[in-house]
C-alpha cells in the first residue's frame, strides 16, 4: 500500500515553479545585459562616426585637389579663394568645380547626409599664412571638423 504524504511534502510537491524573486532577478539580469550591448553596439553613434569618416575623406580630397591646381599654377590658388572668408565649397558659394573638375577631382563632394550640390557642407578658407582650412559643417561626431595644410 503507498504511503500517505504528510502536508508538508504535498506542499513541496506542489510548488516546482519558480518564485516570484527569481524571476524578478532574472528579468533583472537580462535588462542590464540587453542594455550593455545596446550601449556598445550602438547603430545610431556608429552610423555617424561612418559619416564623419567620409566628410574627413571629402576634406582630404578637396585639398589635394586645391593643392595640385596651385602645384601646376606656379603656386596660385584658384581666384576664388580669398583670405579670411568662409565659403561653401558648393555651387551655392564658391564654385570650384570649373577648375578642379575633373583634372583634379572627379566631382566637388558632397555631405553624406545632405545631398544637396548647390551647398555641400564644405567650407574653405585661406588663412594670412597662406594654409588652407576646410570644414565639414555638419560633422556630428568630431566638432568642429576641420583639416588644415
Amino acid at each position: 500500500m503507498p504511503r500517505q504524504l504528510g502536508s508538508a511534502e504535498r506542499i513541496k510537491m506542489q510548488n516546482k515553479g519558480f518564485t516570484l524573486i527569481e524571476l524578478l532577478v532574472v528579468i533583472g539580469i537580462v535588462a542590464i545585459l540587453s542594455t550593455i550591448v545596446l550601449v556598445a553596439i550602438n547603430p545610431a553613434r556608429q552610423f555617424a562616426t561612418a559619416r564623419d569618416t567620409a566628410r574627413r575623406n571629402d576634406l582630404y580630397q578637396i585639398l589635394n585637389a586645391v593643392h595640385q591646381y596651385a602645384v601646376d599654377n606656379r603656386g596660385i590658388y584658384p581666384s576664388q579663394i580669398q583670405t579670411g572668408n568662409w565659403i561653401d565649397i558648393g555651387s551655392g558659394g564658391l564654385n570650384m568645380a570649373a577648375d578642379l573638375v575633373p583634372t583634379y577631382i572627379p566631382a566637388i563632394p558632397i555631405d553624406p547626409q545632405s545631398g544637396d550640390a548647390a551647398l555641400t557642407g564644405y567650407v574653405l578658407a585661406r588663412e594670412a599664412d597662406g594654409r588652407l582650412n576646410a570644414t565639414a559643417a555638419n560633422a556630428e561626431i568630431t566638432i568642429p571638423l576641420t583639416i588644415t595644410r
